[in-house]
């Protein structure tokens, strides 16, 4: 009887612990350090953005939901991906004129880890700036001061790459 008695205090114990103690703990540090992202910010999701005046974000193999987020999870030998690939770069190559055999950066190709990465990279938003300002009757020069504004270092300045947050930017053109 003793034994089940101190299991069911640890049992209570642990639960208090780690199912409410922590959890608070840890949702109170992340307001105080981290209230913009603790809070849920859409800025840190990628949106589907398709049509001629939009910048594209990376492909998503979620369709841009939060629930079935994720990567596809196809090996480098497996077929699909390769099609995907394939279709991902023509669509890119077609909708921004680039010649059938123009480099096409992998962020444009390939899906992010979670498949919501809000970011591309400068090359690659670069290389859709004639579209847009062409579909929105801008000059290239207008669109092009945009990107540049919207070009985010690496994290601490050093952390991953430069890159572009294509909601920002998106709204940022309707805005102008």
């Amino acid at each position: 009887m003793k034994l089940l008695i101190q299991s069911i205090l640890l049992t209570v114990a642990f639960t208090a612990i780690t199912g409410i103690l922590y959890p608070l703990a840890i949702t109170g540090i992340a307001q105080v350090a981290f209230p913009r992202q603790a809070n849920g910010d859409a800025t840190l999701l990628a949106q589907k953005f398709t049509g001629e005046k939009y910048f594209w974000p990376r492909p998503s193999a979620g369709d841009y939901a939060t629930v079935p987020s994720g990567a596809s999870n196809f090996g480098p030998t497996n077929q699909k991906l390769h099609d995907a690939v394939a279709t991902n770069a023509a669509a890119f190559r077609a909708a921004n004129k680039l010649l059938a055999d123009a480099p096409v950066p992998s962020d444009m190709v390939f899906t992010s880890g979670s498949g919501l990465d809000p970011h591309i990279s400068p090359e690659a938003a670069r290389l859709q700036v004639e579209r847009v300002a062409g579909a929105r009757g801008l000059s290239r020069g207008q669109v092009d001061a945009l990107v540049e504004r919207f070009i985010e270092p690496p994290q601490f300045g050093f952390l991953g790459e430069a890159r572009v947050n294509v909601l920002k930017l998106n709204l940022a053109l309707d805005q102008s």
